[in-house]
């Protein structure tokens, strides 16, 4: 493989997993639940690399959520979200980054669409709720 190549793909690996961490580190500031990471990377017919996805009890928290991480992202890696769609009532709100997109759920909504069901292919992490990383 050409060495330019190979060096973009290595960037672009960087770059999607210090998107991630930032997603993540924005999620649990703003106490989100049951936060995961879905690593789709290897399904032949994946809309993009990883969603990352969470719960919160509330319209209100869940859009404090999703502000959060539009903001840290941007404050941390100055990267502005493509789309954003659900905020008309908060019960199910995405960021969509590319490559990473972003599920903020009210948790009945959660429950009732099973993303994780939906994506059981994909490689499953479940991150920590303990601490802020």
């Amino acid at each position: 493989m050409d060495k330019s190549i190979e060096n973009k793909i290595k960037q672009n690996e960087a770059d999607e997993t210090k998107l991630i961490d930032t997603v993540v580190f924005a999620m649990k500031d703003k106490k989100s639940e049951n936060i995961v990471h879905l690593n789709l990377d290897k399904l032949s017919k994946s809309v993009c690399s990883s969603f990352i996805v969470a719960n919160a009890d509330s319209t209100v928290h869940v859009k404090a959520i999703a502000d959060n991480v539009e903001e840290e992202v941007l404050k941390q890696l100055n990267v502005k979200v493509w789309r954003r769609q659900g905020d008309e009532n908060a019960l199910w709100i995405i960021l969509d980054y590319g490559s990473v997109v972003v599920h903020v759920f009210q948790t009945n909504c959660r429950k009732h669409y099973a993303l994780e069901d939906l994506w059981a292919d994909a490689e499953t992490v479940k991150i920590s709720e303990d601490k802020i990383a």
